[in-house]
């Protein structure tokens, strides 16, 4: 088992260990980009990386406390399916329209996981990386394509 301050002080030593991995590739629409940070633009969808110590998680997050306009959200990713899947050369994401984030807020989630890796231990961080690099390279390039049909809802 491990403190709050070993996983805290292990998670930053990863993440800016990735940060520094990722730094040198520039955005789809060819800038530089916090890919950590990733900013959709839209205050409503985030791109989210995690790692713990038995998995780690690509996700999109809808994230509007409005049920309806959620719902309208995650109905507008699933017209974009078959362009998602294509950007991202995999069509295995799980789609969650009816979840809820750490701190119990209604979501909806589309997903990503790769089990089996732990954040403790330093020879899984190839893989983890390996996982993490393209999924989010794919999300900027199709975030790039179909950002615009989100600023109108």
């Amino acid at each position: 088992m491990y403190t709050r301050q070993e996983i805290s002080k292990q998670k930053q030593i990863f993440w800016t260990a990735f940060g520094r991995y990722m730094k040198p590739i520039l955005s789809a629409d060819g800038e530089e980009i916090s890919w950590i940070n990733y900013k959709t633009g839209n205050r409503h969808i985030s791109f989210k990386m995690d790692v713990d110590s038995r998995r780690a998680v690509v996700s999109i997050v809808i994230d509007h406390p409005d049920a309806v306009l959620r719902e309208i959200y995650y109905e507008r990713w699933l017209q974009l399916k078959g362009i998602f899947y294509e950007a991202l050369g995999e069509g295995d994401w799980i789609w969650r329209p009816n979840d809820s984030d750490e701190h119990g807020r209604a979501i909806s989630r589309i997903y990503k996981e790769l089990g089996g890796v732990n954040i403790f231990r330093n020879e899984d961080w190839p893989a983890i990386i390996s996982f993490l690099k393209p999924r989010i390279i794919g999300l900027d390039a199709f975030w790039g394509m179909v950002r615009y049909q989100f600023s109108t809802l």
